[in-house]
């Protein structure tokens, strides 16, 4: 009698199926290193920047906060939220740059102020977006102060004595007029600092209280527009304008045309003789890249009108003395804005910008692996099927042979059918199963036939 037949073991798979096999499982391993190398280097690279950004501006009603007013719709438009954050000038946006806690990112500095006010080891580094308007030394002064009969003072050594206020201790201002007055040998220092706002300082100028008041800003400043129409108050005229640009290297002499004021009344009756500083765009050294970026097409938008003292396009500019010009500026000013963020918005634009080293040899390897893939992936499915022909063609050998055990052979591809109704391929790939089925529907067709003839043979 013969014992049940022992189950089929699925055949061993040649090479060519061991690579269909290994080929998913190498291309997967392949797709999750390269996925691992892609979040590695997104946490490197940093393609996405904080969406906050605090710009230090400087007094109420001054040059820089209404330069800041017209940064903030313009990076407001590109999803940011922006704080602009008053300051007494200069000097104190100088120290919240340096001071991590401060939470500032970019601020307003005057020329020549950062090179009398040096940080101390340890503080981050600062980097500068370029020059972004001329600031001239405003002296308003009361004519009355001025001796009878005297011509009106047009050098610094005549103000020995005066009452000058700088602005607050903050501000860039009475950094700078010191060093001018000192250059003048004047030793009567002016008025001290004073903490309240600019507007304070034209009252008492204007009652008689202080006899100058000094102010670096630019020329849209409320309250130089203010002084230069306001009656009893007069601008000082720099007669040694070059000679001081002569001997510090931050200052440019500039000159207020006659009439420029206002046409009506001619203001200025003549033309006024002045020095000039420059405000810059400081950044810290840490803040991201893209946002240095923007902040530099937003001054692009914002300066490039030109004013009293500008032409239109000269600023803003990548002159710069007392900081690094940073690589972004640099490449800002060298190029126009990037070509993605030509074409793309500024949030996907600044993501491949930053990733593209990355996701070069990412599409070097995946192209081809697209192609190798789909033929890899039919050969693994298609050999679920093509293993059990082994089985087939070894029953069919038997069956040939004389002496067969038909029935052994009848149960082993009773068997071979029944495991073949397991094998689970996609339904594009059934036609294959199909076909192997249809083959031992065959070879039992022919064990029949030969099982009958065998039994007519012995009956005769």
């Amino acid at each position: 009698m013969t014992g049940a037949p022992r189950p089929l073991r699925e055949p061993r798979p040649r090479l060519v199926d061991s690579l269909a096999a290994a080929g998913p499982l190498l291309a997967g391993g392949l797709v999750l290193a390269l996925a691992l190398l892609l979040w590695a280097a997104w946490r490197v690279l940093d393609p996405l920047p904080e969406r906050r950004l605090v710009i230090a501006t400087g007094p109420e009603q001054g040059a820089y906060q209404a330069f800041a007013e017209r940064y903030k719709p313009l990076l407001e438009a590109q999803g940011l939220r922006v704080e602009l954050r008053p300051s007494q000038g200069t000097r104190q946006n100088l120290q919240w740059l340096r001071d991590a806690g401060s939470g500032v990112h970019a601020a307003f500095v005057q020329s020549g102020v950062a090179a009398a006010d040096v940080g101390g080891e340890g503080e981050p580094a600062l980097l500068s977006l370029g020059s972004v308007a001329p600031e001239p030394l405003w002296l308003f002064y009361r004519p009355a102060r001025v001796p009878r009969g005297a011509p009106p003072p047009t050098r610094l050594s005549e103000l020995e004595g005066w009452r000058i206020h700088t602005g607050p201790a903050g501000g860039g201002t009475g950094a700078l007029l010191r060093q001018l007055t000192a250059a003048n040998g004047i030793t009567t220092p002016p008025v001290p600092a004073d903490e309240r706002e600019a507007v304070h300082a034209v009252v008492e100028l204007l009652q008689g209280r202080i006899d100058a008041l000094a102010m670096v800003s630019a020329a849209d400043a409320p309250l130089v527009q203010y002084l230069l129409r306001t009656p009893g108050v007069a601008l000082f005229d720099f007669a040694q304008a070059e000679a001081y640009a002569r001997r510090f290297a931050f200052l440019t002499p500039q000159r207020l045309p006659r009439g420029v004021v206002d046409l009506a009344a001619d203001q200025p009756p003549a033309d006024v003789r002045l020095v000039s500083a420059t405000a810059s765009l400081v950044v810290r050294a840490d803040l991201h890249p893209a946002l240095q970026q923007l902040l530099v097409q937003a001054a692009g938008a914002a300066h490039t009108g030109g004013g009293w003292f500008a032409r239109p396009g000269e600023f803003p500019n990548d002159q710069t003395s007392e900081f690094a010009l940073a690589d972004e500026a640099a490449r800002h000013y060298r190029n126009g804005p990037p070509w993605l963020q030509r074409h793309l918005p500024f949030w996907l634009a600044n993501v491949v910008d930053r990733m593209w080293l990355v996701l070069l040899p990412l599409l070097a390897v995946l192209l081809p692996l697209a192609r190798i893939l789909p033929p890899l992936v039919t050969l693994r499915l298609r050999s679920r099927v093509y293993r059990w022909y082994a089985h087939l063609r070894a029953l069919e050998a038997e069956l040939e042979r004389d002496g067969a055990d038909l029935p052994s052979l009848a149960q082993r591809l009773e068997q071979l059918d029944r495991q073949t109704e397991k094998i689970g391929v996609p339904l594009a790939y059934a036609h294959e199963l199909y076909d192997l089925r249809a083959h031992i529907h065959g070879v039992r067709k022919r064990l029949a036939q030969r099982a009958a003839g065998l039994a007519a043979g012995a009956g005769s």
